[in-house]
């Protein structure tokens, strides 16, 4: 991996909307809204990560929270939390990444967006910050919470839901709930083989599964297991036709330790050189 970074380009802030003006007595104004425009922040944010520029990505999504907290933008706000819980949880910044996971939950009810699946995506979002830092039990709650909205108001096919019982699981394996999150998996795998396009998804599961197997039996006995998810995994990803785009990428980026941690150094090898490929080299 090629460790040195480019500079990060200026953040055009002019493409959103004029800065809000720290001595506007209105801005301060609690009746007074001014929203930021989430969407084109959002989308800007995917261009930084798309690069993986996450200095960058850090910096513009600072600058738009400061904006939100003058304009008195509660939901921008709370929108802006969710994205920087997800960016510090993937920098490994424990304690930036609990604090806006905490913002976020706390949101939900000042925002008065409790039940939506808003609110289950935040609440799950923030389980997963807390499953990543070594406090999976804390983020339980968060999990049932958001998979009763989720299968409640989505279609049962929804990709979202799968999502959810991915890292569920994930948080459950680390409990020794071993039952609970194979059910899980399986779930995920049924929905996400449904469609077409979600082989990369299906993969991380397969991989998830192969790591649950090594966690309940221990390496020697579950080897048969853990090669045969393996092979389901290798196959998924390279299957013929697949959209490589900044997902792939990521997937690809984040599958090949497993591969390579099972002794797939050959696997471990094409998935960082077409992760690489993708980003175009920017690191």
């Amino acid at each position: 991996m090629n460790e040195e970074k480019k500079a990060a380009p200026e953040m055009e802030v002019t493409d959103y909307t004029d800065p809000q003006c720290p001595f506007c007595v209105d801005a301060f104004t609690k009746d007074n809204v001014k929203p930021i425009d989430t969407r084109r922040v959002i989308e800007k944010l995917d261009e930084y990560l798309g690069r993986n520029d996450y200095a960058g990505a850090e910096r513009h999504l600072k600058y738009w929270e400061a904006e939100a907290k003058m304009g008195n933008d509660m939901r921008g706000e709370f929108s802006l939390a969710e994205e920087l819980m997800g960016l510090y949880r993937k920098l490994g910044r424990r304690e930036d990444a609990i604090y806006y996971a905490e913002k976020a939950v706390r949101y939900i009810d000042l925002i008065e967006i409790a039940g939506s699946v808003g609110a289950a995506t935040a609440m799950l979002n923030a389980a997963t910050v807390y499953k990543a830092f070594g406090a999976p039990e804390k983020g339980i709650p968060l999990f049932e919470k958001a998979q009763e909205i989720y299968e409640s108001k989505l279609e049962a096919t929804d990709s979202r839901i799968a999502g959810l019982y991915n890292n569920y699981a994930l948080a459950l394996t680390d409990l020794g709930r071993y039952a609970e999150a194979r059910t899980l998996y399986q779930k995920a795998l049924d929905i996400v083989l449904k469609s077409e396009g979600n082989e990369p998804e299906a993969a991380i599961s397969e991989l998830n599964l192969a790591s649950l197997a090594e966690a309940q039996y221990g390496l020697e006995k579950a080897e048969s297991e853990i090669e045969e998810h393996l092979d389901r995994a290798e196959k998924l990803l390279k299957k013929e036709g697949l959209r490589k785009d900044g997902n792939y990428a990521f997937v690809a980026e984040k599958c090949a330790p497993v591969f390579g941690y099972y002794g797939w150094f050959g696997v471990e090898a094409e998935l960082k050189a077409e992760a690489e490929r993708i980003y175009g080299g920017n690191r």
